[in-house]
């Protein structure tokens, strides 16, 4: 059986970097965490990187199956309805995802036009579910921590972690979002680490540790085991909540957070236009 061809797309911006991961033989494949360029201090979207994706998938002639999002982004803008109307595919995120929803409907007071069950994607993976990239099988991996609805997904010979894991070098995801925990995330991670060593790791940042030169998006399960300053073999589960308790504490809110959950619970959808044909993000004062 093949394993997946994978092609990553990263963006400067926001160090957020998307994945297609494509079977060789049957040239269908998912679309892993796309993007949607903002700009926070206008308001206004682009497409630049989205368009690559697209363009990409059509040059090289791929079907699209899944347009997946590990978790509700914080850090950048979905563009997976644009991906979806350019190129089909079915928009998958982690059942979990109503949790997600309950929490952040309340914060932004969203009221009865929206309805927080998921509903707004067209499937909800559940904890070791399988499906199918073309021939290479796939397994969703629920992985919480970092929030509740954050799956991990393996693809053949290489798993989609998210913001669970970052390069050996920079460590692990914050867990001071809502929802999120430390030691649920230390435990997350072991059931990565659970899988064959030679798996494939593909994050879906890099932030440029002091010390190395060039981004990087891909590591090995036994690289993480061995050499993650976090979470390697031999830190225990309670000296990994407590650096991860004293580090998040000092952690700023990401710069896009309050734009990107309001998109991202949608499923890559602006909240619905008002009178005037415009669309609005709420900023809630004194809530986060």
């Amino acid at each position: 059986m093949s394993n997946p061809v994978v092609t990553s797309f990263f963006d400067q911006a926001t160090k957020n970097v998307s994945h297609i991961v494509a079977d060789p033989d049957t040239r269908q494949c998912a679309i892993i965490d796309p993007l949607l360029d903002y700009d926070q201090s206008s308001g206004r979207t682009s497409t630049e990187s989205s368009n690559a994706i697209i363009e990409y998938v059509k040059s090289q002639g791929l079907s699209v199956a899944w347009i997946i999002d590990t978790h509700i982004h914080a850090d950048h803008l979905s563009a997976a309805q644009r991906i979806k109307a350019e190129l089909g595919g079915r928009l998958g995120i982690g059942g979990h995802i109503s949790e997600v929803q309950r929490v952040f409907s309340e914060v932004f007071n969203t009221g009865s036009c929206f309805i927080p069950d998921g509903s707004q994607f067209d499937h909800l993976f559940r904890d070791g579910e399988t499906y199918q990239v073309g021939n290479i099988e796939a397994r969703a991996i629920h992985t919480p921590g970092h929030t509740p609805a954050c799956m991990t997904h393996a693809i053949g010979d290489a798993a989609f972690v998210g913001d669970t894991l970052f390069m050996p070098d920079y460590g692990t995801a914050r867990c001071d979002f809502p929802g999120g925990d430390a030691r649920t995330l230390y435990r997350s991670i072991k059931r990565i680490f659970a899988l064959p060593d030679q798996t494939r790791i593909f994050l879906n940042h890099d932030y440029l540790p002091a010390g190395r030169t060039e981004y990087r998006w891909e590591t090995t399960v036994a690289e993480q085991r061995r050499e993650n300053i976090h979470v390697r073999e031999g830190i225990s589960e309670d000296d990994f909540v407590a650096m991860r308790t004293e580090r998040d504490a000092a952690l700023a809110m990401p710069n896009l957070m309050i734009p990107s959950v309001q998109v991202n619970m949608r499923a890559g959808s602006f909240p619905p236009a008002e009178s005037n044909g415009v669309a609005y993000l709420k900023v809630p004062v004194d809530a986060l």
